[in-house]
This record gives structure tokens, sequence and C-alpha cells, in this order.
């Protein structure tokens, strides 16, 4: 896996584990990432990434409405 360094000045109140969180958060959030990755991207484990994303709202399944219908047809 190919990695860049990328250097950015921010204001003191954001700590840098704090910014790779919300990074990793919004780069699976537009997909960008996948969970794996976007886990070791803000250094937790996928489970505990999972629980993240609920507590910032991010779905973690990506269906589109005819996705989703077709997933329950599938079911029922």
């Amino acid at each position: 896996m190919l990695t860049q360094e990328l250097k950015i000045e921010l204001p003191v109140e954001f700590s840098p584990d704090e910014i790779k969180l919300l990074l990793a958060i919004k780069l699976y959030e537009v997909g960008k990432l996948s969970m794996g990755q976007a886990a070791r991207v803000a250094g937790y484990s996928k489970r505990a990434f999972m629980e993240i994303l609920g507590h910032h709202h991010v779905p973690i399944f990506a269906y589109s409405p005819d996705d989703l219908a077709a997933e329950i047809d599938l079911l029922s």
C-alpha cells in the first residue's frame, strides 16, 4: 500500500489523533476508503470504528433506496 505524508497547520485545539479520526470518517463517508482502511488511518479496530461512525451519524452500509428495496425483497 502506498502512503503519502501531508503536513498542514491547524489551530491548537485539534489533536493529531482527532484530525486523523475525522479525516478517516469523512474519507469513508465519501467512499474513498474502505471500512478497514479508514479504521487503520484512525488507529482503531474495525469494530470500534463502526461504533464511532454511529456516534457521528455516518451509516455503516451505503445502500441506495433501490438497492435497499432489492435487499428487502430478497429477504421477504
